[in-house]
């Protein structure tokens, strides 16, 4: 995993139950699951959005934000970009079909 999102997601849970007055990450914790799932869709959208208008600056920036807004989720949830990757290994090399297929079961 890239040492920014080690560091992203370690300020993330240090944010965690602090004042919601000095951290927007915090903000998010107060204010719950449903507001951090609203984020994500969010900033999904904007990121389609920006691929669908063919602006790389925009992609990139708005990836970030969803990269962001999706660890504060995992966060809450109780879930590591570990877990994640792992997922991903898991699913390395089979066919996305067969994964798609085999979860409906």
């Amino acid at each position: 995993m890239p040492d920014i999102l080690d560091r992203l997601y370690t300020t993330i849970l240090n944010r965690r139950g602090g004042d919601p007055a000095t951290s927007y990450t915090t903000t998010l914790f107060a204010k719950g699951p449903p507001a951090m799932a609203r984020k994500v869709g969010e900033e999904a959208v904007e990121t389609v959005v920006a691929a669908m208008q063919d602006d790389r600056n925009a992609v990139i920036r708005e990836s970030a934000d969803l990269l962001y807004h999706l660890m504060v989720l995992w966060a809450d949830q109780g879930i590591s970009p570990a877990d994640v990757f792992a997922e991903l290994e898991r699913r390395e090399g089979k066919s996305g079909l067969a994964e798609k297929a085999a979860r409906k079961g």
